[in-house]
């Protein structure tokens, strides 16, 4: 089996040859982006990650033999120019975890997994939003698109001891315990609430 510089490299002369890069690679660069923006959102992006992959295939580091990072780079930066998506999806993603519908039986593993994966979500979602978009970008690829430090550091045209130091800084941020919710401040009855309170008991007889 070729590897993908190889696909590549022959599709400089004959492009039909990059269609084996998409049938290798769609199903992990789609599911990395339905995670982003959500399923409704992600063919589009998908669509346009692998149209620029192919325009720029000239420009593939033929050393690499795998071309799924440099993708996932692509989809990463189309991505960037649907932060309208993202956020929608991160909005609904937020809205569903309080949600408690009722279960099918023969649902009952595949939603069980889910209400878990939503209960994380919703433990972690104010954190990640915090997050810098620099550190969410490695959170994700690493997460949901899967790679590894290389590969991230492929994707984002960085070192890979930056990849290393943010995932060690974004480690400790969503596991830093949460403050303390401050306590509600006291506050005293009005006069005219403790005038209304003894006019009551007046009328029904307490004196």
């Amino acid at each position: 089996m070729s590897n993908d510089n190889d696909i590549i490299r022959e599709s400089l002369e004959a492009a039909e040859r990059f269609s084996e890069i998409f049938e290798r690679h769609i199903g992990a660069v789609s599911a990395y982006v339905a995670r982003r923006v959500g399923p409704a959102a992600s063919d589009d992006i998908v669509s346009e990650t692998f149209l620029i992959a192919f325009r720029k295939r000239r420009r593939y580091d033929l050393t690499r033999s795998s071309a799924l990072p440099w993708l996932m780079g692509i989809a990463t930066n189309v991505l960037g120019q649907h932060r309208r998506a993202q956020a929608q999806h991160w909005r609904a993603l937020q809205a569903s975890v309080g949600q408690h519908d009722q279960v099918a039986a023969d649902d009952h593993d595949r939603s069980s997994s889910q209400l878990d994966a939503a209960g994380e979500i919703e433990r972690l979602y104010p954190r990640i939003a915090a997050l810098t978009a620099r550190d969410r970008e490695v959170l994700f690829l690493h997460a949901w698109g899967d790679l590894t430090y290389e590969q991230i550091a492929a994707a984002l045209a960085i070192p890979v001891g930056t990849v290393r130091s943010r995932l060690s800084r974004i480690r400790a941020k969503l596991a830093a315990p949460p403050p303390p919710s401050p306590a509600p401040p006291h506050r005293p009855r009005a006069a005219t609430t403790h005038i209304r309170l003894a006019e009551k008991e007046t009328i029904h007889g307490h004196p």
